[in-house]
C-alpha cells in the first residue's frame, strides 16, 4: 500500500475547497444552534437557494455575477423568513421539523418538470462561473508541497473559499463578543429568562436565523462555483447532517469549531476511501468481505463508529468546553 498517496488524498480533501465550502455553511449552523440553540435541520436549503439564486441569474437570465450574489442573498433573507415568522415563537422542534421539510420540499420543487425552464430541472444548470475564473490571478499549472498538489482552479477557489471562512469567523466573533451575542447565548441558555429582562427574544432569533441562512447561501455559491454546475438532488438532507457531524467534531458553539471539524472530516473521510480501495486491491482485503462499490458505505459505517466514540468520551468536541455544555444543558 501506498502510504503516502493516502495521506497526501487526505490531505488535499481536508484543505480543499469542499472543506472551506463545509466550513463555511457549519459556521452558518453554528449561530443557529451554537450560539442561538436553534435547531436548523435545513440548512442545506439555504445553500440550494444561494447557489441557485447565483446560477439562475446567471445562466437562465443572463445576468452579470455580482447580481447573481446579491440574488442569493436576497433568497435566502426570504426563505429565513417564511421558515421563522410562523415557527420562531412556537417551541423549538417545530422549526426542526419546518426546516428539514422546507430544505426536502426546495429539492424537489427545483427539479420538477414545472420549474425545468428556470432550474434546468433534474439536469441542473452548468458553466455559469467563467466571470468569477476570468478574475484568477493565479497562472494556470500546479501548485504545492510534496505530494499535495492543487491545479490553478482548485487554488483560486480555495483561496476565495478560506479568505472567506476568515472574514465570516473574525465577523462572527466580534457579533458573538458583542452586547447582541451576549443575548443571543442567553436565549440559548434560558429563553425564558432572557424574555423576562426584557428581550425581544424572538426579534433576536430572527436576526440569528438570517445572518446564519446568508452564510448557508454564501456557502452553497461557493459549492456552485466550485464545480460549475448546481443540481438539486446535490442538496439533499444528508449534507445538513454532515454539517451537524462538523460541529459534533470540532465544538458548537465554538469560532473555530466548523473549521476544525470540516478539515477532520474530509481528511479522515478520504484516508478511509484511499486506504480501503488500496488494501481492496492490494488483497489485504478480501473482495468477498468488501468490495470496492460499498467502500464509500464502509467509511460513513467507520465514521460513524468514530463520532460515537467522540461523543461518549468528548461530547463537547475538540475544542468545547465541558464546563459550558454542563451549564448550558447540552
Amino acid at each position: 500500500m501506498d502510504f503516502s498517496a493516502i495521506v497526501s488524498d487526505a490531505l488535499r480533501s481536508g484543505i480543499g475547497p469542499i472543506a472551506a465550502v463545509y466550513a463555511l455553511a457549519a459556521t452558518g449552523l453554528n449561530l443557529h444552534f451554537g450560539y442561538t440553540g436553534l435547531l436548523n435541520f435545513g440548512q442545506v436549503g439555504f445553500m440550494l437557494v444561494g447557489g441557485y439564486g447565483l446560477a439562475i441569474t446567471v445562466s437562465t437570465y443572463d445576468g452579470p455575477m455580482w447580481l447573481g450574489v446579491l440574488g442569493g442573498i436576497a433568497c435566502a433573507i426570504v426563505l429565513a423568513l417564511l421558515l421563522g415568522l410562523p415557527t420562531l415563537r412556537l417551541r423549538a422542534d417545530y422549526l426542526a421539523i419546518t426546516t428539514i421539510a422546507a430544505g426536502e420540499a426546495l429539492r424537489l420543487f427545483y427539479r420538477s418538470n414545472w420549474a425545468e425552464p428556470v432550474t434546468g430541472g433534474v439536469f441542473g444548470l452548468q458553466r455559469f462561473a467563467n466571470d468569477f475564473y476570468a478574475l484568477n490571478p493565479v497562472e494556470p499549472g500546479t501548485y504545492g508541497v510534496w505530494l499535495v498538489r492543487f491545479g490553478s482552479r482548485d487554488l483560486w477557489v480555495m483561496i476565495v473559499g478560506w479568505a472567506l471562512v476568515l472574514v465570516t469567523g473574525i465577523l462572527l466573533a466580534l457579533l458573538i463578543h458583542s452586547p447582541w451575542g451576549r443575548v443571543i447565548r442567553s436565549i440559548r441558555e434560558d429563553e425564558v429568562a432572557a424574555r423576562s429582562l426584557g428581550k425581544n427574544v424572538y426579534a433576536y432569533k430572527m436576526q440569528s436565523l438570517v445572518l446564519g441562512g446568508v452564510i448557508g447561501a454564501v456557502a452553497g455559491m461557493m459549492q456552485a462555483i466550485q464545480v460549475q454546475s448546481v443540481n438539486p438532488d446535490n442538496y439533499d438532507p444528508g449534507v445538513t447532517f454532515f454539517l451537524y457531524t462538523l460541529l459534533v467534531l470540532g465544538g458548537a458553539g465554538r469560532i473555530l469549531g466548523p473549521v476544525v471539524g470540516a478539515i477532520l472530516f474530509w481528511f479522515v473521510l478520504s484516508f478511509l476511501d484511499s486506504a480501503l480501495r488500496q488494501a481492496i486491491d492490494a488483497e489485504y482485503i478480501s473482495p468477498d468481505l468488501i468490495s470496492t462499490s460499498e467502500v464509500g458505505a464502509v467509511r460513513f459505517a467507520l465514521v460513524g463508529v468514530a463520532l460515537i466514540l467522540l461523543v461518549a468520551f468528548r461530547p463537547q468536541g475538540i475544542l468545547g468546553s465541558r464546563k459550558e455544555m454542563l451549564l448550558s444543558g447540552r
